[in-house]
């Protein structure tokens, strides 16, 4: 039983390697992203494809795959919006994912994020080793009292809120389906609406879907306070980016800190420092002295990688085996 792996990082292999000790399947690993370019690549028999955010599984891709024999499609993430789930349906491939891999760790990187820009310790650190030790320039504020805006409240968004409530943070919420925990906890849910407007601090924890593609655009930062940290650990396409950049230059958005950006795919999780990046949005972006950019790092942490080989590994064993893993990783 063979897996074709794409997008391979050397921290991924040597998790998923240490996993397979206990599952004995065959893995192939391909530092290419899958797409139109590659597809054709994959070998006939081939039972599974694992693939990762930034892999194109459009329907073109996914009529070659089936027509390999390709069983699976293993995502070894929670987002999903890469994958053309009806042609997957139709053509009989199996669809998974890994719902949940330490949503801690992705919680702790917004916050990490937000500290980062508010207290400006990334500028003190560059300063220090030049011999510098001045503070001006690095004035930050109390997170203590401010109210905290949480934008989606699955795992992720539930370990957001809980942190910063551990800093003396008043925390709204907005989602379709309220935690009923954290309505015991103190978290208070509102509209959307209200929840722009009362916020200092917006911190998104959402899927990408057609329905919430850029959410944060002009019309809805007219309404935030002016002045807002916004936080981006989830999916590039909620924020629209040139819509950022005008309220960056108006002061309407105080910091901003994205792990995500909507044109990652040619730039993320590559070695770009001798390129010249032809992307003038990113560009712009990091001109800013108070925006932070990370390269969709929020999930790197040991633990977080332990899990995602173990449930990638355990689900494609299961389809294997003509069983289905637990339900929440089924998506076709």
């Amino acid at each position: 039983m063979k897996t074709l792996f794409f997008s391979a990082k050397p921290y991924e292999k040597a998790s998923f390697n240490e996993h397979n000790n206990s599952y004995h399947q065959q893995i192939e690993y391909l530092d290419t992203h899958l797409g139109p370019h590659i597809v054709n690549a994959v070998e006939e028999g081939t039972f599974a494809v694992c693939v990762f955010v930034n892999d194109r599984l459009t329907p073109e891709v996914i009529e070659v795959l089936a027509a390999k024999g390709v069983k699976v499609i293993a995502l070894r993430c929670a987002g999903f919006n890469n994958v053309h789930l009806d042609t997957a349906r139709r053509l009989g491939i199996r669809v998974c994912r890994v719902p949940a891999y330490s949503p801690e760790a992705v919680a702790e990187h917004a916050v990490a994020m937000l500290l980062t820009l508010n207290r400006k310790t990334h500028k003190a650190y560059n300063r220090v080793r030049e011999q510098n030790f001045s503070l001006n320039g690095l004035l930050g504020f109390n997170l203590y009292g401010k109210t905290a805006g949480v934008i989606g409240t699955g795992k992720i968004g539930r370990a957001f809120a809980k942190i910063m409530q551990g800093f003396g943070c008043r925390v709204l919420a907005y989602d379709l389906f309220p935690d009923e925990t954290l309505k015991q906890a103190g978290v208070q849910y509102t509209s959307f609406d209200e929840l722009l407007q009362q916020s200092d601090i917006l911190s998104l924890h959402c899927p990408l879907t057609p329905e919430n593609r850029y959410l944060i655009n002009e019309k809805t930062l007219n309404k935030a306070k002016s002045g807002v940290t916004i936080i981006n650990t989830s999916r590039g396409g909620l924020i629209n980016t040139k819509d950022a950049i005008e309220a960056l230059k108006t002061g309407k958005i105080a910091y901003l800190g994205i792990d995500v950006y909507e044109q990652e795919e040619k730039l993320f999780f590559h070695d770009l420092s001798g390129a010249i990046i032809a992307d003038d949005l990113i560009q712009r972006l990091m001109s800013f002295p108070n925006v932070l950019v990370t390269g969709h790092q929020a999930f790197l942490t040991t633990e977080a990688l332990a899990q995602i080989a173990d449930t990638t590994l355990s689900s494609i064993a299961a389809f294997a085996a003509g069983q289905d893993p637990d339900p929440a990783r089924i998506l076709v």
